[in-house]
């Protein structure tokens, strides 16, 4: 008889089929700045080898599973994870107990995150939670608007960068909206021509070329920013998007409400809200007693996740579980081609103190 949550979580993750998986505490550094960015170093737990080397302590299972996925050579699998990890907190840095399932090469992708939403309610049952508030997007929905949105084509990566971060794609939009001069209005020398000057003000300035950025690479970036300036998007496309990232409420009614934004659906646009429909039965039927919601503009903040993502939230809003789908993590990390992948994540502490109220 299991005599604790502890103990039955302790059972569902050994559950048979399931590969229980501790990877190692001290990791590289290099790969979450590669994935995250820079911007993720304050959230780590850092040091430096004797070889000057970053590492950091374990901040998460997702990236250390997908690695050990590529370095084993595994076809299918499905690894489940409790262990502690290590996060810097504004008070300083923090251990967290966090629990989890990652299914990557699936042969079925949708039953694949139908398997780690009924994980995820699993592991709020074991705790006595039964009705969280639950938030869908789909950064599927969200790459094929963009893709049918009329812009040029050099907007397009800019804006699926910023997607999931509001702030910064809200000041996107806002600077796209501003009036911008037809394509061709702005004269740019050739590149040969921008070096040259380049060359000279740096030899003028006594700025060494050897330990900075090179007069080449200054004047790519250069054309680069001409280019952007000179690319007018459509204030109807700029609406669109506007309009599109707005949406949240219940599901079906969002799902109407973004079906009358768009006069035409692009390539995999029904395909993209079939998935969401799709899942949203499936946690209808995990979680009769949850509030179910599909926000336009939720998304993780790492580029690397591609179709349904889903939160459960509390009582007091502290998010219990997160996951979804990341089918180009593994491609990002050297794979030779795009591995289907899902996976969910649960805060053990949050969910003693939920399951405690």
């Amino acid at each position: 008889m299991i005599s604790s949550p502890r103990a039955a979580l302790e059972a569902l993750v050994s559950t048979p089929g399931l590969t229980r998986i501790d990877p190692p505490i001290l990791m590289s550094a290099d790969p979450y700045f590669d994935l995250a960015g820079e911007e993720f170093r304050r959230r780590l737990v850092l040091t430096s080898g004797v070889d000057g080397e970053e590492y950091c302590l374990r901040p998460d299972f997702t990236l250390p599973i997908a690695r050990h996925y590529l370095e084993n050579g595994v076809g299918e699998a499905a690894y489940s994870y409790l262990g502690t990890l290590f996060r810097q907190r504004p008070d300083g840095p923090a251990e967290f107990d966090q629990t989890g399932l990652e299914l990557i090469g699936q042969p079925d992708p949708a039953a694949a995150l139908d398997r780690v939403i009924h994980f995820a309610r699993d592991v709020l049952m074991t705790y006595g939670v039964t009705a969280p508030r639950v938030r869908i997007g789909s950064v599927a929905l969200f790459e094929a608007v963009l893709a049918g949105a009329e812009m040029p084509d050099v907007w397009r990566p800019r804006l699926r960068h910023r997607f999931g971060h509001a702030g910064s794609l809200d000041a996107l939009l806002e600077r796209l909206s501003d009036p911008h001069g037809a394509e061709g209005n702005i004269r740019t020398p050739p590149l040969a021509e921008i070096e040259t000057d380049v060359a000279g003000r740096m030899a003028a300035a006594g700025l060494p070329f050897d330990t900075s950025r090179a007069p080449a690479e200054i004047a790519a970036r250069y054309l680069e920013k001409q280019a952007l300036a000179a690319a007018y998007v459509p204030g109807e496309t700029i609406q669109l998007l506007t309009d599109y990232l707005g949406v949240a409420g219940p599901v079906e009614t969002a799902l109407a409400t973004i079906g009358g934004l768009i006069e035409t659906p692009p390539a995999g646009f029904e395909v993209a809200r079939a998935a969401i429909r799709r899942h949203f039965e499936t946690l209808g039927q995990c979680l009769p007693g949850a509030e179910i919601v599909f926000d336009a503009g939720f998304a993780p903040r790492l580029d690397y996740y591609t179709g349904l993502v889903f939160e459960m939230t509390g009582e007091d809003g502290a998010v219990l579980a997160s996951g979804g789908e990341y089918d180009r993590l593994l491609q990002r990390l050297g794979a030779g081609r795009e591995i289907a992948a899902s996976g969910c994540a649960l805060w053990v502490d949050r969910l003693e103190k939920e399951g405690g109220k």
